[in-house]
């Protein structure tokens, strides 16, 4: 479930910094794993997707900390 978080977190971040990726073939087996795990519980996505967006936000706000200190 760590890794669904970080990857989602990850694209959260990519949309908001307008940064594109390509799926690479090694994330093949990420998938697999994550498509097991959200077949068992059917609201697991919802709470890796709020965790993701919490992540999202922390790094955000540091990011905003960390401008107004350097200026």
């Amino acid at each position: 479930m760590g890794e669904l978080i970080a990857e989602l977190t990850s694209s959260f971040l990519c949309a908001d910094l307008q940064i594109r990726s390509e799926p690479r073939v090694d994330h093949a087996p990420c998938i697999a794993s994550w498509l097991k795990s959200l077949k068992k519980d059917n609201k697991a996505i919802f709470a890796a997707a709020s965790k993701a967006q919490e992540a999202a936000d922390y790094l955000h706000q540091l990011t905003s900390v960390a401008q107004e200190c350097a200026s």
